[in-house]
């Protein structure tokens, strides 16, 4: 990470060499390399992160890279931090790593730094969102995003249209009603040009930047709950998820089981949902799973494929009812289920259980990022299941109605058990080899 990356120059001055600071593997993937679902450049990175895990020198190597080699006569790259004080420490540490001769002019004042290309570093506060409005933007790092204003988020977003300048969102964990923490599950989710990335103080003992001992030592005198939050980047359970947030870590296994598909579940797309196809084993833990979008026709051929003889359980609720009605003329041990709010409650409530009891397991990633967003009210009249507004349930929905089908057919139950085995998708595909 010490080579020389590119050439920068000012007015046709000489070409000066600029070398990018040495960072530990995850701050390197998590900053430089993010790249979202179809594999292209992030041009919005969200990095959950613990305290000391050296997130503030990788954005400031990733700013600064940015200045050199994107930067111009007048360009602006900014660094946002939730409050002025913030932003000087962010400025002040910049100055000291920055050789002198990359440092052609420094306005405290202003906390501005401008470059030998004539690019400007400039360092913000979020405190009043109406002063980020008007710039154009080519570039910004969003620090301590889970204790900024979500105002001052819009108003930095809105100074990148015209550039359509990348971004870096930095941030400790800090529960799970914050606007940072939902927009990481939303790219964790995968969203188009975002990329989401979590450094823990374990990735920092790694890279050399901790002591493992430290760690230890915070550990014994914490409460776990903040310590899972300041070093693991976990966020508390603010009391509104129905499977509780330690159960659903506790299902988490290394991959897709490996044993024989005995049911499936499938949640079908409405609008901007994905439809998502789950299988289970004897045992209850996921075999594979299918997430896409796209038209009825390819949906009801895929889910075909991908049922064949298993017994199977489908959303029907509107207009899935008549998909629903063809694919289980093909597949005679499919039915339909149909979402109300007492069903939903009862499939919830059930799939609840399962997780609490260990009856289920399924490896890291979507299903994981969707139970832990998953929340519940309770109105005068019933209690609510669902995920926040904006945000997708399809693979909770897809696993409790395969869980509901595997209840049916093992009414007394199974905790999962052994190893989850190696990761792999849609080992039920095949129909003529599934029954």
């Amino acid at each position: 990470m010490n080579a020389p990356v590119a050439g920068i120059g000012h007015n046709g001055g000489p070409t000066l060499e600029w070398v990018r600071p040495k960072l530990y593997a995850a701050q390197q993937a998590a900053l430089f390399d993010s790249a979202d679902p179809e594999g292209n450049p992030a041009r919005y990175a969200w990095i959950e992160a613990s305290t000391k895990a050296g997130k503030t020198v990788g954005c400031m190597a990733w700013l600064a890279e940015q200045a050199m080699l994107g930067g111009g006569e007048g360009r602006e790259y900014w660094w946002v931090a939730p409050v002025y004080a913030q932003a000087a420490i962010a400025f002040r540490r910049m100055r000291r790593a920055l050789p002198l001769w990359v440092q052609a002019a420094v306005n405290k004042t202003d906390m501005t730094i401008e470059l030998p290309n004539g690019a400007v570093l400039r360092f913000r506060s979020g405190e009043n969102p109406d002063n980020l409005y008007g710039e154009d933007v080519y570039g910004a790092v969003v620090d301590e995003a889970s204790r900024m204003r979500e105002e001052a988020w819009f108003a930095l977003r809105s100074t990148l249209t015209e550039t359509r300048g990348p971004v870096r969102l930095i941030g400790n964990v800090k529960g799970r009603r914050n606007w940072f923490f939902l927009g990481c599950r939303k790219a964790e989710q995968g969203l188009t040009n975002h990329a989401y990335a979590k450094l823990t103080a374990y990735d920092a003992v790694a890279g050399g930047v901790l002591r493992k001992e430290e760690i230890d030592d915070a550990k014994a005198l914490l409460p776990d709950h903040v310590f899972r939050e300041l070093y693991l980047a976990e966020p508390s359970d603010d009391g509104g998820n129905p499977f509780g947030l330690s159960h659903i870590a506790a299902c988490v296994e290394p991959g897709y089981s490996e044993n024989r598909t005995v049911c499936v579940g499938v949640d079908l797309a409405k609008s901007v949902d994905y439809t998502v196809v789950v299988g289970l084993d004897r045992y209850g833990r996921v075999t594979g799973m299918e997430r896409w979008r796209d038209s009825w026709k390819v949906t009801r051929a895929k889910v075909i494929a991908l049922i064949g003889k298993l017994p199977a359980l489908i959303d029907s609720t509107g207009v899935g009812n008549p998909v629903v009605e063809d694919i289980t003329a093909q597949c005679l041990r499919a039915e339909g289920f149909v979402f109300t709010s007492r069903s939903k409650q009862m499939l919830m409530e059930g799939l609840a259980v399962a997780i609490q009891n260990r009856e289920t397991g399924y490896p890291d990633g979507t299903i994981r990022a969707e139970l832990d967003l998953f929340e519940y009210v309770t109105t005068r009249t019933a209690v609510q299941y669902s995920a926040p507004v904006g945000y997708h349930d399809d693979c909770v929905c897809a696993l409790a109605l395969a869980k509901e089908m595997h209840r049916r057919l093992y009414p007394v139950g199974s905790k999962a058990v052994g190893p989850a085995g190696s990761t792999r998708v849609s080992p039920w595909v095949g129909g003529e080899e599934n029954g």
